[in-house]
Formats: C-alpha cells, structure tokens, sequence
C-alpha cells in the first residue's frame, strides 16, 4: 500500500513539473537569440540567452549581462538553431560532339573530345523567424471581497 502511494505521489510531482512552461525557457542553450517582452513594455529587448534559473533570466545585449526577473516576463522568443545557411551548389555535365551526328572537320577525321561545362552558386538563406518558448501564464482572477 506505501509503494502504491508513493508512487502516485511521484507521478503527481512530476506532472506538475512538466506543466511548468518555464523549463522551456530554462533548456534553451546558451548564445542562442532571444527576444523578451517584459511586463508593461511595448519594445522587446533583443540579445543572446546566457542562462536561467526559477527565479530569473539572464541574457547579452552588446556584450552587457541583463538579468530579468521571472515576474517581469511576459514572453519569451528564441530563434531555432539552423545548421548552416549557406548552401553551396555546383554541377558539372560532359558533352559528346558526335551525338549531334556532325561530320568531323579538318583534314584528320578523328573524334573530337567531349566538352565538359561546370557551373557553381552559392545561396545564402535568411534567419528563421523567432519561435515563442514561453509566455506567462494567465493568472487567476483575484477574488473580491464584498463588505456589507
């Protein structure tokens, strides 16, 4: 009977630390771009995630640490972490002159060899948009006390 207990008082705890939207904002990696709004504020602050804990969070904004009270969050945007936006593209095909079935020219009628043609580019794509990690959970309203 204690085991079942237990184990139901296990998976309740972890139930409710996996409802935390916070963690989210806690797994992010370090150097990754942020985008906060704070509580009240109309303009986001705009820097690079160091790290955060339950109580706050830390990030770089022109190489000054700002930390920012979890209280103060209301929401939280992460650019996604691409692999590489440059993409290199390069193609090389060889031609056959006697595949136009043309006579050979010049005193020689000897097979002329084939032309090769190489063409190469090089795309580089754009940021991907913000991604929202986090955003404050709707309080619940405060209830009023009527005196008579």
């Amino acid at each position: 009977m204690r085991h079942l207990l237990f184990l139901l008082l296990a998976a309740a705890t972890a139930a409710v630390g996996a409802d935390d939207p916070w963690t989210a904002v806690v797994k992010l990696k370090s150097g990754a771009e942020i985008r906060v709004l704070k509580k009240g504020s109309m303009q986001p602050v705009l820097g690079k995630f160091d790290e955060a804990d339950g109580e706050r969070l830390l990030l770089v904004v022109k190489n000054e640490q700002i930390a920012i009270p979890k209280d103060q969050v209301d929401r939280v945007d992460a650019r996604p972490q691409p692999g590489s936006r440059v993409k290199v593209d390069g193609k090389t095909t060889a031609g056959d002159p006697q595949a136009a079935k043309e006579p050979a020219v010049g005193m020689n009628s000897q097979p002329v060899a084939g032309t090769t043609t190489t063409t190469s580019g090089v795309t580089i794509g754009g940021k991907p948009d913000y991604e929202t990690v986090y955003r404050r959970p709707m309080g619940a309203p405060k209830s009023v006390q009527v005196r008579p």
